[in-house]
């Protein structure tokens, strides 16, 4: 199996282990052909994204028990979807990125220039 690569093209890198993270829930933003989202890209939430993703129906600051998710504050790390990230990106409230943790499969959703204007690292 080949490992997974990050959008700069070296081997992807753990975006979060705490809360656990990841479409596999394994810490990594690697994708499969189940992940319609494509949980790709690592990013650093913000408050103000994460009240933009919950006026678009994704409440990513509730806890929900039931599958283990304790709800994410502003400064955590989280794998999201590529599309919903370019959807802040319009809107000018894009959280920032973790390019070494961010899957190359980003690239297929939104422009590398865009990542590392809003990169962390």
């Amino acid at each position: 199996m080949t490992q997974a690569r990050n959008v700069l093209g070296e081997e992807l890198e753990i975006c979060c282990s705490s809360p656990v993270t990841g479409y596999y829930r394994d810490g990594f933003c690697n994708t499969g052909g189940m992940d319609f989202g494509q949980h790709v890209i690592c990013a650093q939430v913000t408050a103000e994204f994460l009240e933009f993703t919950k006026s678009r129906g994704n409440d990513l600051s509730t806890p929900v028990l039931e599958y283990q998710f304790p709800g994410l504050k502003q400064g955590d790390r989280w794998c999201l979807c590529a599309a919903r990230w370019e959807e802040a990106l319009e809107a000018g409230v894009a959280p920032p990125v973790i390019l070494s943790a961010t899957h190359s499969r980003a690239l297929e959703v939104v422009s590398l220039d865009d990542l590392k204007k809003h990169a962390l690292n």
